[in-house]
């Protein structure tokens, strides 16, 4: 048996073939998440990086000497759909999942695939409970949390923004609202901002002209904003159109092209975190030059992070020589991978060793990473 290499100068992952033998003819990997819908632009990418993970393995020899059958299913990022989606990969026989996108369909999908044995790893799912609580051990993933990126958002409008009065929003959803909760409880310890407002917003809303007259009324210098895409769109449209000018401060939820190409020119100046910018590390490059390859275009939202959890989790079972759960898992912990986001193994909470954010900036259309 040959251990999977992913050396940053190369291009190919070379993979050997076992000795053990295995019932299943495949090592099937699972892959949920948003493929349609609003927010099928956070899933999509992710998806992408698994077939590109797993059409390299394969061309190279498999993990122990099979294959690699990809699994896929579509949970729109809703709670109630990622149950089904969850308990239709574990019918399928899936040894591990790469899933699921969204913090609450995460969250609703776990218990299923605990309860089978199946680990799971999310390329994006932040909310702190998942790791933190105790409540999943089969679940790991290679993004940071969100108290982290929280605390970096309120740091920065704080102290490099100099705020003193800010109003704090939500979508009311496990991510959205996790990020806020936590934004919130950071400013009140700071002792040199005060939250002005706190609310959770209505999904879906036509506008949230209403919400911006109670920023405006409470006299907000910042807007933080914890939740996805479609919402921000709206928020800093109806800022715009309301002349209110408040720095809106948001999470890696928005930090995706579709805020920008929604809200237009609205979305100038806006900030918000997302993961450190890692172009630098090779294996992060070869992995983007693939998608371009592959695809035609840059990838987006959460691909170099997809791609990662695509490598950790096959990385583990070859480690392991096996898909027993346990040994999966103590794999995972135990030793390191290269990856796009960095060479990481995780701790015994399921988070990925060494990763983290930056604050981003919307300049001409773009994100760029503050440093």
């Amino acid at each position: 048996m040959k251990r999977i290499h992913a050396l940053l100068t190369a291009v190919t992952l070379v993979l050997g073939v076992a000795t053990g033998g295995f019932a299943a003819d495949t090592i099937k990997l699972g892959v949920a998440g948003p493929h349609s819908g609003d927010l099928a632009p956070y899933g999509i990418p992710a998806m992408k990086a698994a077939q590109l993970v797993v059409k390299k393995i394969n061309a190279t020899g498999g993990v122990l000497g099979k294959q690699v059958e990809l699994l896929i299913q579509d949970d729109q990022c809703k709670p109630e759909i990622a149950t089904n989606t969850a308990t239709k990969l574990v019918t399928e026989g899936a040894d591990v999942v790469l899933g699921h996108i969204c913090s609450g369909a995460t969250k609703a999908a776990l218990g299923i695939y605990k309860d089978a044995k199946v680990p799971v790893m999310s390329p994006s799912a932040t909310n702190p409970p998942l790791t933190q609580s105790g409540d999943y051990p089969n679940f790991f993933r290679t993004i940071a949390s969100d108290d982290m990126q929280a605390k970096m958002a309120v740091d920065f409008a704080i102290n490099t923004l100099g705020v003193k009065k800010i109003a704090v929003l939500h979508d009311k959803g496990d991510y959205g609202k996790g990020f806020a909760e936590f934004a919130k409880k950071f400013i009140e310890e700071s002792g040199k901002a005060e939250v002005v407002l706190f609310e959770g917003i209505t999904p879906g809303a036509i506008n949230y002209d209403s919400i911006v007259g109670k920023i405006r009324r409470d006299k907000a210098e910042a807007l933080v904003f914890g939740g996805y895409h479609p919402e921000a769109s709206k928020l800093v449209s109806s800022m715009k159109r309301k002349r209110l000018k408040v720095a809106f401060i948001s999470d890696d939820g928005v930090k995706d092209d579709s805020f920008v190409k929604v809200a237009g020119v609205a979305a100038e100046g806006a900030y918000m975190t997302g993961p450190r910018d890692l172009s630098s590390i090779p294996l992060n490059a070869t992995a983007t030059s693939e998608f371009k390859t592959e695809y035609g275009t840059d990838p987006g939202a959460f691909f170099q992070e997809g791609y990662s959890a695509a490598l950790a989790l096959l990385n583990a079972i070859e480690q392991a020589g096996s898909t027993d759960y346990d040994a999966v898992v103590k794999a995972l912990q135990t030793k390191y991978v290269e990856t796009p986001v960095g060479t990481i193994k995780f701790d015994d909470r399921g988070d990925a060793e060494g990763v983290g954010f930056s604050v981003y900036q919307v300049e001409n259309g773009n994100f760029k990473e503050l440093k």
